[in-house]
């Protein structure tokens, strides 16, 4: 029935597991857990997981060598011996108890991909992760009725189910650097292959919140991503909001300005981002600059 499949990469994912084993066995389906470790060099969280595979149908594998968070997923599907993949990152953990028969309960004859969203704490993290709370809670943090307004841009591969069938058609792309926004890449292939995002409020908690600094650059990796992606025909350029905008500004002077804004704010930008308010408008002008500096360079 369903195949549970967890990438990990120095994380310790054994609750992960036990509490969605423990679902399972409630949800009297047939089932497994595949968990394959990109091999972590981190190896006390190699020692961590090993309990996984004292679990019933559940299996902790360390791969030889790393191969990247769009090789291992697909190795994973492949690997998966039931119709219905159920992707799981590392870092979040089910809101509610009914995790998983709510997105058995969800399947139709028509689902093909079924997201359940995530949500963040609500309590305010320490200054140093701030940052990455806010994005999460005002950018990801989103209802089912609020992200079927955006289907395939509001869909995270943090937590989907996806039939097998609908993988082996689409699936990450594995020619890619390892960057930032093979989620991003993914939908869009999911879009232009007319697959069905069904939307709906089963949120997992996204716990591995990066320190405000790390996010920062992982954001302009992700900027450098998105890029590439456009470069090299992957990607329509208006398909995310900043290279969207950036579509419509190019062949005027302020496509130059943002690119000299950039350069001149950015030690600016930073220290709120950085700071104890950071604001998500600097955020989106941070990032947007930055892009404009990359399409400067052509």
């Amino acid at each position: 029935m369903i195949s549970v499949l967890i990438p990990v990469y120095n994380y310790n994912i054994s609750e992960l597991v036990s509490v969605v084993h423990k679902q399972l066995i409630i949800s009297d389906v047939p089932f497994e857990i595949l968990c394959y470790d990109d091999c972590s060099n981190d190896i006390k969280f190699q020692e961590y997981n090993n309990i996984i595979n004292t679990l019933s149908h559940s299996e902790y594998h360390i791969l030889p060598k790393n191969i990247g968070r769009s090789a291992i997923r697909n190795k994973l599907a492949q690997n998966a011996k039931f119709d219905w993949c159920l992707f799981l990152d590392a870092d979040v953990m089910p809101k509610n108890d009914d995790f998983i028969s709510t997105y058995l309960k969800s399947i139709s004859e028509k689902s093909e991909v079924i997201y359940g969203g995530i949500l963040y704490q609500e309590k305010r993290v320490n200054d140093a992760q701030l940052l990455r709370w806010i994005y999460g809670n005002k950018r990801e943090a989103l209802s089912a009725e609020v992200r079927n307004k955006n289907t395939y841009l509001s869909f995270l591969t943090l937590s989907f189910l996806i039939h097998k069938s609908i993988f082996n058609t689409v699936r990450f792309n594995e020619d890619i650097p390892n960057l930032r926004h093979e989620d991003t890449l993914f939908s869009y292939n999911l879009k232009e292959a007319n697959i069905n995002i069904q939307h709906i409020d089963n949120p997992v908690y996204h716990l591995g919140l990066e320190d405000s600094k790390t996010f920062l650059q992982k954001s302009l990796d992700s900027i450098e991503a998105i890029n590439l992606f456009i470069n090299q025909d992957l990607l329509p350029s208006h398909y995310t909001r900043i290279t969207n905008i950036y579509s419509k500004i190019k062949d005027n002077v302020i496509s130059k300005v943002l690119a000299s804004i950039y350069y001149k704010f950015e030690s600016t930008f930073r220290k709120n981002l950085l700071g104890e308010n950071p604001s998500l408008m600097i955020f989106d002008l941070y990032r947007l600059s930055y892009y404009c500096t990359l399409k400067s360079k052509r």
